[in-house]
């Protein structure tokens, strides 16, 4: 290779390197800039209120589980993955009999009997006691957290009150927290409030009780309607997508609303991101 070739290549690699440190120096521009971003966007957040029903914890693999349990148990043969799916659908139609007013102030566990007593016959439920029926009523009490939740929320402790903010009734959720080893500094339910969110009470209750302004606190939940509720009413808000909460090949929107504050793919993540 002649000197003049020599030269021309040393040129090219210097010149390389440079431009490669340039788009470097860019990029961590770049990601201080949103470092900085967020930073402001959560500014003067003192506490996080959390939903807890697939966003938390995995209620369906757990209530599959639990009804795969009973199913031996039993000798009763179930598809007990669309046990959980027709369990957990009955949650929204029957908050909204007591919206209506068609039922009073009917806490959570209650709500998930009434529907466990009309799944009976469609999943051959009937050899089961009562007391067996009301054990796996309590299976929600025992549900099972995604694998980042104890990690996650303990890093986040570290600067922020953490509080459940879950339609779950108070016991449930205690329960659940003391099974699971959820790190909460308070259990806090829309039965507080007894109104079921999205209903503002449910948020602006929880606010209070923390003795917080609404824009004081951040809700963080895998539903974007939960986190437009209390964007309403001035919360921050984090948002954690579950992708597999309903199952596997079950298609959704998960694209993030961009006036989220937050948008992390799991707690630790999240904790990343702010800088813990």
């Amino acid at each position: 290779m002649s000197m003049t070739d020599r030269n021309m290549r040393r040129r090219e690699f210097l010149a390389s390197g440079s431009a490669g440190l340039v788009a470097a120096a860019f990029a961590r521009t770049e990601a201080f800039a949103a470092r900085q971003a967020l930073s402001e966007r959560v500014q003067g957040v003192r506490a996080m209120t959390f939903d807890v029903f697939g966003t938390v914890v995995d209620w369906r693999t757990s209530i599959t589980r639990e009804g795969e349990a009973v199913g031996r148990r039993k000798g009763i043969e179930a598809d007990w993955a669309a046990f959980a799916d027709d369990w957990r659908g009955g949650y929204g139609p029957a908050m909204g009999r007591v919206r209506r007013g068609e039922l009073g102030w009917t806490k959570i566990d209650d709500l998930h009997r009434m529907i466990l007593d009309e799944l009976v016959p469609k999943y051959g439920l009937e050899s089961l006691t009562e007391a067996e029926l009301d054990d796996l009523n309590r299976a929600w009490h025992r549900l099972t957290p995604w694998p980042d939740t104890v990690e996650g929320l303990t890093r986040l402790r570290k600067r922020y009150v953490l509080a459940s903010l879950s339609n779950g009734n108070v016991a449930l959720l205690v329960n659940m927290a003391k099974n699971a080893g959820i790190p909460w500094d308070a259990v806090l339910s829309a039965e507080l409030a007894r109104r079921y969110k999205p209903d503002p009470e449910a948020y602006l209750t929880a606010a209070d009780l923390l003795g917080l302004e609404p824009e004081q606190v951040m809700m963080v939940a895998a539903h974007k309607g939960d986190l437009r509720a209390a964007a309403r009413l001035g919360f921050r808000t984090g948002y954690v997508p579950r992708p597999t909460e309903f199952g596997p090949g079950v298609e959704r929107d998960l694209t993030p609303d961009p006036d989220f504050d937050v948008v992390a793919t799991d707690f630790n993540d999240m904790a990343g991101r702010l800088g813990l």
